[in-house]
């Protein structure tokens, strides 16, 4: 997908959240306090339809999905945190060693 292509993608996707959740706010439904959220999920996942493997497209699509379930649902990230960064240096050393294994193979 051209350069130009993608950036009108983001753009007018982005543009489109932000309408859709002020509406929502405007009207009562949800205010934009809890909602914000979902323009981190829409940005990943414009981004992981440009390159499904993108790391930083991932990384920005579960922080959104965490952000979302903390202001929707009062997650407390504290009880979790202890876990964390163990878990991402896991999927970190994971993605090093699929993506080495991918080079070795070509």
């Amino acid at each position: 997908m051209a350069k130009t292509k993608q950036n009108v993608l983001i753009g007018g996707m982005i543009l489109i959240t932000l309408g859709v959740l002020l509406y929502l706010s405007k009207t009562g439904v949800y205010p934009f306090g809890q909602t914000w959220p979902v323009l981190l999920i829409v940005v990943g996942i414009c981004t992981l339809i440009q390159k499904f493997t993108d790391v930083g497209g991932w990384f920005i699509t579960v922080v959104g999905a965490v952000f979302l379930i903390h202001e929707t649902h009062g997650l407390q990230l504290y009880k979790y945190s202890q876990y964390i960064l163990p878990a991402i240096l896991i999927l970190l050393g994971i993605f090093v060693l699929l993506k080495r294994r991918g080079k070795s193979d070509s």
